[in-house]
């Protein structure tokens, strides 16, 4: 009620419609005449009014100190995110309550499980990934949310599909267009923002291992212990979508990951300009680096590791800052995830700035039974970023120092709460 009072006239009126609309609702309930179904029409109109219109108030408030700063992007900053699963997932839930201008731009070398059956059956791209971005852009009821991503348990053929992985299935045959599909999909899911596949053309992720053997296909990329040397798009000169080049290019940050390095974040970059797209950004550039490790793909990689194998394939340039948990995994979950091969990433910190990117150590993670980025201080760290970017404009090596400065402050004032 004192957030709708400050508002002014606006939160008075949505006070107003919804006390009418109260009102028109309680007399329903003693009147007997005919004009009853129209009383309790009218009555639940307003409260509905009143719910969207302070809905409305109250992304606008979130919006305000970006907008105050920034007069001409009342819709929020422009981020961009490139990656791929439920890490991405995660974060884009917490970002799209932070901007409009919210970008995914998503792998499709998946070629195993629901999307990899469909994607050879129907002659499609794998639609898991796109779908779990849609959903975490989406403004829709839990319900809604628990259909998109129910799986099949039995049945001919539908064992082990996802729900949302049909439904973009049926709508990429009703438009005869995979991008048309998304777009059309986000429309009905009320998704805040775009979500873009890094190229529309059916490629394939190919490996070249440590001891000089070659992998095709992503799913088996999880299935090997050898160790991977460098992985590539096949076709290696596949296209972008135009409009993930023009969100890189206007972006005022840019997200790499989090998610599995060699399946979910590199894939994007293999697609050679987008890479070169985000070398050439104005826009503040993060790495986002897992907190554990994933067998297979990272075992007994350090975050600087990490931080090589994207620059290897991204090339020199590619991000400004990468972000690292310094926050402890319980001993509880250490020995769960190492009956899997995984580990905590070893943040070591000079070995990330002897590459040439700030290192950023922050409590990133959530601790209820898996090690995942904390939506909420992932979003705190990358809006205080984005802060520290608007006040360093000096050009060249003042801009560094001044920035990489900022950096070490924010830093210290989480390590002192």
């Amino acid at each position: 009620m004192s957030f709708l009072i400050r508002r002014g006239w606006s939160g008075m009126l949505i006070i107003l419609s919804a006390a009418l609309g109260g009102a028109l609702l309680a007399l329903t309930a003693v009147d007997g005449s005919r004009y009853t179904v129209w009383l309790f029409i009218a009555g639940l109109s307003g409260l509905a009014l009143s719910w969207l219109a302070w809905r409305s108030l109250r992304r606008g408030f979130v919006h305000s100190l970006w907008e105050d700063a920034n007069p001409s992007m009342a819709k929020g900053p422009k981020i961009v995110v490139i990656g791929g699963g439920t890490g991405l997932a995660t974060i884009i839930r917490g970002l799209k309550n932070v901007t409009d201008n919210l970008t995914a731009i998503v792998t499709v070398a998946d070629d195993g499980g629901s999307s990899g059956r469909l994607r050879h059956e129907f002659g499609m791209l794998p639609p898991g990934d796109i779908r779990n971005c849609l959903i975490a852009m989406a403004d829709i009821e839990p319900l809604m949310e628990r259909l998109m991503q129910y799986r099949f348990e039995g049945g001919i053929g539908l064992a082990g599909h996802n729900f949302g992985n049909l439904f973009l299935t049926a709508m990429t045959n009703i438009t005869g267009d995979f991008e048309l599909a998304i777009k059309q999909s986000s429309k009905v899911l009320a998704v805040r923002g775009q979500v873009l596949p890094a190229t529309l053309e059916d490629v394939t992720l190919r490996a070249v291992m440590r001891d000089g053997s070659e992998i095709s296909g992503e799913s088996k990329l999880r299935e090997q212990d050898i160790g991977i040397e460098r992985i590539d798009l096949l076709p290696a000169d596949c296209r972008p979508v135009d409009e993930a080049l023009a969100a890189l290019a206007e972006a005022d940050l840019i997200v790499l990951g989090p998610g599995s390095l060699y399946t979910s974040i590199i894939p994007n970059l293999l697609v050679a300009e987008i890479s070169e797209a985000v070398r050439n950004a104005s826009g503040l550039r993060v790495y986002a680096c897992n907190a554990m490790t994933e067998p297979g793909e990272t075992t007994g990689y350090k975050a600087s590791d990490h931080l090589q194998a994207l620059l290897a394939h991204g090339g020199p340039g590619l991000v400004d800052v990468m972000l690292v948990n310094s926050e402890p995994v319980p001993e509880d979950l250490i020995a769960v995830y190492a009956e899997a091969g995984s580990t905590p990433v070893v943040a070591d910190m000079e070995a990330i700035e002897a590459l040439g990117v700030t290192p950023l150590g922050e409590a990133l993670i959530t601790k209820t039974g898996l090690v995942r980025h904390d939506a909420e201080k992932f979003n705190k760290v990358l809006l205080s970023l984005l802060r520290a970017k608007g006040l360093t404009t000096a050009p060249g090596a003042r801009w560094r120092r001044r920035f990489r400065q900022i950096l070490k402050e924010l830093s210290r004032e989480d390590r002192e709460k």
